[in-house]
C-alpha cells in the first residue's frame, strides 16, 4: 500500500472513530434528556445536588455545583460537641396574639401539636405589653363597654393564656422580643421597628417577660433581622449598637435565671452591602468584633429556600438558598464559637404560583415562587436534610402557621401560611401532619439528651466536670439509631453491653478499665455508611455523655475505587493501543 493510500485509510478510520464518538455523545445526550424529562435516575441525582426540578435548570445547576470544587469550602468543624443542637427541630412561627378569642388560640395549638410540631416561635410584642409608658402593663386602648372611655385590661392576660395553652399541648415557646412601643422613641411616629432610644428600656421589658414566665419559658430571641430594613427602622443598620443591646439583655436575663437560653436576633439573608441592608456575613463578623461571642447561647438565621429546593448543595456567597447558613457556621468557627448551634427562625418556600394568589400582590416573587405542591414536598425534605447534613443545626421554624385575617393578601409574605385564617389546612400542613421525622443520629457529636436518643422524655441529668458540657445523662439503657461508618460512645461506669435492637442479639460486652474515668468505646465500624440499630445497657445506671457518629465512606473507599479505576483505565488503554497498532 502506498503512503497516500495508507494515510487515506488512516484518515477514514479516524473519521469513523470521530463519527462514532459523536453518535455516542448524541445518544448519551438524548438518553439524559429522556431521563430528565421522565424524572429518572439522573433527574434524582441532579435534584439532590442542585435542588432544581426543570431539566435545563438542572443542567445549569450541575455546572454551578461543579464550581464548588474550584472554591475553598466553608469550615464547619462538625465533629465537635455543640450545645443546643440535639433538640427536636420541628418548630413553627405563630401569631397567637392576633387572635381575640382564646378558643381560636387553642385551635391553633391543637392543630400545631397534631402536625408534630414541638416548638412555636411566638412574638411577645413589646408595644402590646408595656403599651403606654415605662413600667405600665395595663392596656387602655379599647372602649369595651361602649361608654366612650377606655376600659383598662391587664396586658399580660392574653400572653398568660398563650403560655398556658403551650404547656397544655406540650409545645415549648421561643419568645421573640421586639416591636418597640411609641413611648420608647423621642419621635412617636417612628413606629415599632426601630430599637428604643434607651436600650435599658428594652432590657427592662425583657426582664419583665422572663420574670413573669420564669421556669415556663426558657428560650428568648433578642430582636429580629437587625441587619435589614425596616427591622432596624429607617436608620442605617448598626451591628455594634445591636451587640450592645444584645449583651446588656443577655446579662440581665441570666440574672433572672441562669438556665435561660438567649438566641441572637435572626439574621436575614441578603447580598446587599448598603447602609440599610447589610450582608449577614459582614454583619455577624462586626458583631463578633464588637464582643458578641459572650452574649448569646444560640445563633439564629433565616432559612428560606427562595428559588431552589431544599437539596440544593451549591455553595457561593452570592447564592440565596437553603444551605446559605453554612457560611454563617464558617464565621462562627473562625471566631471560636464552634460549640454553639444555629437555629433557623424562619424557613419555607413561598407558594405564590397558585390560583388563589391575589393579582394585586406587590413584589410577588420577592421570596421565590413555588406551587402549593412544591411547598408541601419541600418542607419535609428540609427537615430531613437539616438532621442528616448539618449537626450544628437545632430548631427549624416554619414560616408561618396562620394570620388572623386575610387583609394582607396583597403582600407576598402572606402566602407562606400553612393554614387559612378560617383554619382550612393547605397542602403543606397536610404534608407535615403526615410526616414522621426519623429518629436517627447522623455524622457529628451528639449529646446524650439528643431527641433521637431520648425521644421527648426527660432523662436524669448529673453534673460532672469531665463531661463535654459539664453534665451527662444517668441511664440504664439507651437506643443507638445511627447512620454512618463508625459509632463511638463516651460513657462512665463499670460495664457496657451492646446488642442489636431488632432481635436483642448481644454484640459486645465492654468493661471499663477505670469506672471513675470517662471511656470512649467504638461500638461499630464498617467500610461504608450503614444503618445501625443498637441498644446499650448496663446492670447498673451509668453516665452517658455523647454518641459520636462518623461517615468515612469516601476516604475509606477512595483508595479502593481509585485503584480499581486505574487498573480499568490501564487495561482499556492497553487494549486500545493493541487494536490501534493492529490497524
Amino acid at each position: 500500500m502506498t503512503p497516500a493510500l495508507y494515510y487515506a485509510a488512516m484518515t477514514r478510520r479516524r473519521l469513523s472513530y470521530l463519527i462514532t464518538a459523536a453518535i455516542l455523545v448524541i445518544v448519551f445526550a438524548a438518553l439524559l434528556a429522556l431521563d430528565l424529562s421522565q424524572r429518572g435516575l439522573a433527574w434524582r441525582i441532579f435534584y439532590d445536588l442542585t435542588g432544581e426540578e426543570a431539566p435545563l435548570a438542572q443542567v445549569r445547576g450541575m455546572v454551578e455545583w461543579a464550581g464548588n470544587l474550584t472554591r475553598p469550602q466553608p469550615n464547619t468543624d462538625a465533629n465537635i460537641p455543640i450545645s443546643h443542637a440535639g433538640v427536636n427541630p420541628l418548630g413553627i412561627n405563630t401569631f397567637l396574639q392576633q387572635e381575640v378569642e382564646p378558643a381560636r388560640r387553642e385551635q391553633q395549638l391543637q392543630m400545631i401539636a397534631d402536625a408534630g410540631f414541638v416548638w412555636i416561635r411566638q412574638q411577645f410584642p413589646w408595644e402590646d405589653i408595656e403599651i403606654h409608658g415605662r413600667g405600665d402593663f395595663t392596656d387602655r386602648r379599647n372602649d369595651l363597654n361602649g361608654d366612650g372611655t377606655p376600659d383598662p385590661v391587664d396586658a399580660w392576660i392574653k400572653y398568660d393564656n398563650i403560655v398556658d395553652l403551650a404547656e397544655q399541648y406540650g409545645v415549648q415557646i421561643i419568645a421573640r422580643l421586639d416591636a418597640a412601643p411609641n413611648w420608647s422613641h423621642a419621635d412617636p411616629q417612628e413606629g415599632t421597628f426601630p430599637p428604643p432610644d434607651d436600650f435599658q428600656d428594652y432590657v427592662n421589658y425583657a426582664v419583665a417577660v422572663a420574670t413573669r414566665y420564669q421556669g415556663r419559658i426558657l428560650y428568648y430571641q433578642i430582636w429580629n433581622e437587625p441587619n435589614i430594613y425596616p427591622e432596624w427602622g429607617t436608620q442605617p443598620v448598626n451591628p455594634e449598637a445591636y451587640t450592645e443591646m444584645l449583651c446588656r439583655t443577655y446579662t440581665a436575663l441570666k440574672a433572672v435565671a441562669p438556665e435561660i437560653v438567649v438566641i441572637a436576633g435572626a439574621l436575614s439573608p441578603t447580598l446587599a452591602l448598603s447602609p440599610m441592608n447589610l450582608s449577614e456575613f459582614v454583619y455577624l463578623q462586626r458583631m463578633y468584633d464588637a464582643g458578641a461571642a459572650d452574649c448569646f447561647d444560640v445563633m439564629s438565621v433565616q432559612g428560606y429556600g427562595f428559588y431552589s429546593g431544599p437539596t440544593d448543595q451549591r455553595l457561593r456567597t452570592t447564592t440565596l438558598n437553603f444551605g446559605r447558613h453554612t457560611y454563617v457556621r464558617d464565621i462562627m468557627v473562625a471566631n471560636g464559637d464552634a460549640d454553639k448551634a444555629i437555629w433557623i427562625s424562619e424557613a419555607a418556600w413561598n407558594p405564590v404560583n397558585s390560583p388563589d394568589v391575589s393579582p394585586d400582590v406587590v413584589g410577588r416573587e420577592n421570596f421565590g415562587a413555588v406551587t402549593q405542591e412544591q411547598a408541601a414536598a419541600y418542607m419535609p425534605q428540609a427537615y430531613e436534610r437539616a438532621e442528616s447534613d448539618w449537626p450544628w443545626l437545632g430548631v427549624v421554624n416554619y414560616w408561618f402557621f396562620k394570620r388572623a385575617t386575610d387583609t394582607e393578601r396583597n403582600l407576598p409574605f402572606y402566602y407562606f401560611r400553612m393554614v387559612e385564617p378560617d383554619f382550612t389546612p393547605l397542602p403543606v400542613y397536610e404534608a407535615m401532619r403526615n410526616f414522621d421525622l426519623p429518629r436517627v443520629l447522623y455524622h457529628g457529636v451528639h449529646q446524650a439528651d439528643h431527641w433521637a436518643i431520648t425521644g421527648e422524655e426527660a432523662v436524669p441529668i448529673q453534673t460532672d466536670a469531665g463531661a463535654q458540657f459539664g453534665e451527662a445523662s444517668l441511664v440504664e439503657s439507651a437506643p443507638v439509631n445511627a447512620y454512618g461508618t463508625h459509632v463511638t460512645i463516651r460513657w462512665k461506669g463499670e460495664r457496657l453491653q451492646v446488642f442489636e435492637i431488632v432481635d436483642a442479639i448481644p454484640i459486645a460486652d465492654y468493661v471499663s478499665p477505670n469506672p471513675d474515668e470517662w471511656t470512649e468505646t467504638e461500638i461499630h465500624a464498617s467500610l461504608w455508611a450503614t444503618t445501625v440499630r443498637y441498644g446499650i445497657s448496663s446492670d447498673a445506671p451509668f453516665l452517658l455523655d455523647s454518641i459520636t457518629v462518623s461517615d468515612r465512606t469516601i476516604p475509606q473507599l477512595t483508595p479502593i475505587v481509585g485503584t480499581a479505576v486505574a487498573l480499568l483505565i490501564t487495561g482499556i488503554g492497553a487494549m486500545v493501543g493493541y487494536l490501534w497498532r493492529k490497524s
